[in-house]
């Protein structure tokens, strides 16, 4: 019942946004009815090279004529540099640079893993609400130079958002890597002796709370985004995260399942295209997921590691079979290859 309660209250939330705060329309974006091209990258910038090069991923991606939105799918340094306010801060700045509205959320790598000695040895927590006043300072409205208004689930949960592009319903939920902060806090941390210093109860507990109220909080968002859908008779839907749900041991974790199971029961009632995106694990996939009916397809996408260097190109097109198609565009030569599978059921 309380879970029901919330999906209730969520979806009012979204449906008190007015119309072009749900649907994201703006003067630089995609107009109604036209073809829409969306950039989505995600871990980078990652170390001193790529930091470097950030800026002139930027530009590139402004020149696109073709792209009016861009999502990041979390991720903004690597795992094992330092989670200072000082480095957000910079990469604000570089989002902020984006000429298209900008969608931003967390990856675990700026707070969830940022306990880790050579991260500086932070409370996740405090990191996240850091992230959160930082990023998030304007609830309802994207980064970018031509920022948009979106949809946003609340002030506790300001980077939760939705919007709509050509009638597609979009949103971005936070479920992050490192099993989505289950994974116990200071594994490395030791006491004035050396001796090893393991998380405290109260740590214990402030983790604890912090991921049951964030799951409850994305399982509400995932069914206010189908409602919104169902509702307007969309022909698509569009979600994205930060976490790699089926790479690896995060194949078989508890600490996704009830994602997962929401998301399989919504996508197979919706009955239309639905797009999962990904980071977390850097390499080009695009599948169906173990356990999702046919209609979702999953893309993660290219991260630090992948050679090239590029970025998704995502077109949506409801007039065109499968509504979604894709790119990669390779960054400083501009190549553009077709995905390597297609994107319809």
């Amino acid at each position: 019942m309380k879970r029901l309660l919330l999906v209730a209250a969520s979806a009012a939330a979204l449906a008190a946004v007015p119309a072009a705060a749900a649907e994201g329309h703006h003067d630089h974006g995609p107009k109604p009815g036209r073809e829409s091209t969306i950039a989505v990258i995600g871990d980078i910038p990652y170390g001193p090279a790529l930091i470097s090069e950030f800026p002139q991923d930027v530009q590139e991606l402004n020149a696109d004529p073709d792209v009016s939105r861009v999502i990041h799918l979390g991720d903004i340094k690597d795992g094992s540099s330092r989670c200072d306010t000082t480095y957000f801060q910079a990469r604000l700045a570089d989002f902020e640079a984006f000429d298209d509205p900008f969608v931003y959320t967390p990856g675990d790598n700026e707070w969830t893993d940022c306990h880790r000695a050579n991260n500086g040895g932070y409370v996740p927590t405090e990191r996240l609400d850091t992230l959160r006043k930082l990023f998030f300072s304007r609830p309802g409205r994207t980064l970018g130079r031509h920022a948009a208004k979106v949809g946003y689930q609340s002030r506790a949960y300001p980077e939760n958002v939705s919007w709509t592009d050509d009638d597609v319903v979009f949103g971005t939920v936070h479920v992050v890597g490192s099993n989505d902060d289950q994974d116990a806090w200071f594994g490395d941390r030791k006491d004035a002796a050396g001796n090893p210093a393991p998380e405290t109860r109260a740590e214990s507990a402030l983790r604890a709370r912090e991921y049951t109220r964030r799951e409850a909080a994305t399982l509400d968002w995932v069914d206010a985004i189908f409602d919104q859908a169902e509702r307007t008779h969309a022909p698509g839907v569009v979600i994205g995260m930060q976490a790699d749900m089926w790479s690896g041991s995060a194949a078989s974790s508890p600490a996704f399942a009830a994602v997962k199971a929401v998301l399989a029961e919504r996508t197979e009632h919706f009955g239309k295209p639905v797009l999962l995106l990904e980071g977390d694990s850097h390499l080009l996939t695009i599948d169906k997921p173990a356990g999702q009916p046919a209609n979702l397809t999953r893309i993660v996408v290219q991260g630090s590691t992948n050679v090239p260097h590029e970025w998704t190109k995502l077109t949506v097109n409801p007039s065109r079979p499968g509504v979604f198609s894709c790119q990669t565009v390779e960054f400083v030569t501009k190549k553009v290859t077709a995905c390597p599978a297609p994107l319809a059921p």
